[in-house]
């Protein structure tokens, strides 16, 4: 467990989070994280903390409308989402490419599950994956 900084592109919004990036991260194939080729750790909300910027932060939601997919009004970037799941509850997905410091060696280790979101199959893979 470590803790890093990270922010969107412009730094309007920063934070930090506890984070065990030998763990499993998720990519999904849902219409929203396709689109933005989406890469989160999920973490529970005592191990994130916004350290700035929470009025730049501009709010979407589609679908059950459970999922918060902020975004910073300037520049566009998406660095985490807030959600709500049976399964683990309420959490956060970190963005990992908006953390800061973190090698390319080191993202290049870090472990990938891919789930089907787009058919709410959480605990499945899609059957192609190379896309995401």
């Amino acid at each position: 467990m470590k803790t890093y900084l990270g922010s969107c592109h412009c730094g309007a919004v920063r934070f930090e989070a506890d984070i065990d990036l030998s763990l499993e991260t998720l990519r999904c194939n849902c219409s929203m994280c396709k689109k933005i080729r989406w890469w989160a750790a999920i973490v529970k909300p005592e191990s994130f903390r916004l350290l700035c910027g929470a009025s730049e932060l501009g709010d979407y939601q589609f679908h059950r409308r459970v999922e918060h997919h902020l975004f910073c009004r300037h520049c566009g970037v998406r660095p985490f989402s807030i959600g709500q799941s049976p399964r683990l509850g309420k959490f956060y997905g970190v963005s990992v490419a908006c953390l800061d410091g973190v090698s390319d060696e080191e993202l290049s280790w870090v472990p990938v599950r891919y789930v089907d979101g787009r058919n709410d199959e959480w605990d499945k893979a899609p059957a192609e994956t190379g896309y995401l």
